[in-house]
């Protein structure tokens, strides 16, 4: 084979399609968000499509706990947790998280496509003839979470309780179950039906693993998210977070009971044989997220532009129009 002459045809079959990937130099300007430099600092741009939702990781408390951390613990963690040792940063950025969804115990992964990847393998692999429930526009991670071909999965159609409830309601009761679903979907910005979907996984003896990425510091009481906003967090028994987005940081976590958390801790490969988040990154996150335990500013500011930004563009559709020489819609606003 060929390996090159492979590669190459691939690669350009990715650019006859126009899903060839290129990067864009960002050089984002401290003090000045969402503003930011390309072109070799020569033009300056405003970023639209920054994961930094309330721009956390240029709050001043959080980048002089990273200045501080890094002066007492140096730039690394070391290795994994299990062989390097964890740092205390992680006890109480665990503690924090944990308290914020109201569970006994939070564990912490590099990335939250880790944590859902490795979290979704763990238990699926723990739970002998599990079989899973997934909405159909999960996240990468969860899919891939799902890949082995030793998973046994259904496909739910998109918020749809009525199918949900069909798939489960074909399965024996005793059977172990587990229904995977996201509470904000990012591509389409909707919410899922979190409280029926949750009533149903009882009705059915299904466990209920929330992934709630885009709500985290977003809604909810102290920012908790859609489940603690519903007041029905205690009803979920896995929570999973990033706090790559609102939190301004990277990493991710789950969140549960203790003795599910520590199952996942004691047999979950992505996690015990990876590296650890140094403490620059864990006290970072840790004191983003005790401050927006405490403020809801930085997240009412952001709902206030959201509604203003929906009144505008509602208005602009308002005037779209349809051109007499072409078959497209034209806005006055593009």
């Amino acid at each position: 084979m060929d390996y090159e002459a492979f590669l190459a045809e691939k690669i350009s079959e990715l650019k006859v399609n126009g899903q060839y990937r290129t990067f864009q130099t960002i050089n984002r300007i401290k003090g000045a968000y969402p503003e930011a430099y390309t072109e070799g600092f020569k033009k300056k741009v405003v970023v639209w499509c920054s994961n930094d939702y309330l721009n956390m990781s240029q709050h001043p408390d959080v980048i002089y706990a990273m200045h501080e951390a890094i002066e007492n613990y140096g730039a690394g963690s070391g290795g994994s947790r299990n062989i390097g040792g964890t740092h205390s940063y992680f006890e109480k950025l665990e503690s924090s998280i944990a308290d914020w969804h109201g569970k006994e115990a939070a564990l912490v992964f590099p990335t939250g496509y880790s944590s859902n990847d490795a979290t979704i393998q763990c238990l699926l692999t723990l739970f002998k003839d599990c079989i899973v429930f997934s909405d159909a526009l999960n996240h990468a991670s969860i899919i891939n979470g799902l890949r082995s071909p030793a998973i046994e999965k259904r496909i739910f159609r998109h918020n749809d309780i009525v199918d949900l409830e069909r798939l489960l309601s074909k399965e024996p009761f005793e059977r172990a179950k587990m229904i995977i679903f996201e509470s904000v979907y990012s591509m389409d910005g909707d919410i899922a039906p979190v409280k029926e979907i949750v009533e149903i996984a009882k009705k059915y003896n299904a466990l209920v693993y929330l992934d709630e990425v885009h709500a985290i510091g977003m809604y909810g009481p102290k920012g908790a998210g859609i489940s603690a906003q519903l007041g029905i967090a205690d009803q979920i028994d896995i929570i999973q977070g990033t706090m790559a987005k609102a939190i301004g940081i990277i990493g991710g976590y789950i969140a549960g009971n203790s003795l599910m958390i520590d199952a996942i801790r004691s047999f979950a490969s992505g996690f015990i044989f990876t590296t650890s988040l140094p403490p620059v990154i864990t006290a970072a996150c840790y004191t983003s997220i005790q401050h927006l335990k405490k403020s809801s500013v930085e997240r009412e500011k952001l709902h206030q532009k959201t509604f203003l930004l929906r009144t505008v563009l509602r208005k602009k559709k308002n005037q779209c129009h349809v051109s007499k020489y072409n078959t497209y819609f034209a806005c006055t606003y593009w």
